[in-house]
């Protein structure tokens, strides 16, 4: 067990060979869900017109007059673009659920 845990075998050998088969089996066939490791889109995405796709995440706890504060600040960051947000509206889904936020800038 000493040998196993220190990685005390010499290259080429068959332990060796076991063990790194082992480690690349566990990196390659373990599924994403049990790290909960999923690639995520941008939460931010320019659309032409000076409109903004904002992830639903970021703004669907806040109230509807704090919104158009956020959707700048998160521009901002994202971008590095100082504009003024005239509207946030929600954008639903087919099942009416809100997929993000479409923010409105002047020009």
């Amino acid at each position: 067990m000493k040998r196993f845990i220190f990685w005390d075998y010499p290259r080429a050998s068959f332990p060796y060979d076991i063990m790194v088969a082992l480690i690349l089996a566990f990196i390659f066939l373990t599924p994403a869900d049990v790290f909960r490791d999923r690639p995520r889109a941008s939460d931010v995405a320019m659309l032409p017109g000076g409109i903004y796709m904002i992830g639903p995440e970021e703004l669907a706890g806040k109230p509807a007059a704090e919104r158009p504060q956020r959707a700048a600040e998160l521009i901002r960051k994202r971008f590095r673009e100082n504009v003024t947000v005239i509207k946030v509206e929600p954008h639903m889904g087919a099942e009416q659920e809100v997929k993000g936020f479409m923010a409105y800038t002047k020009p």
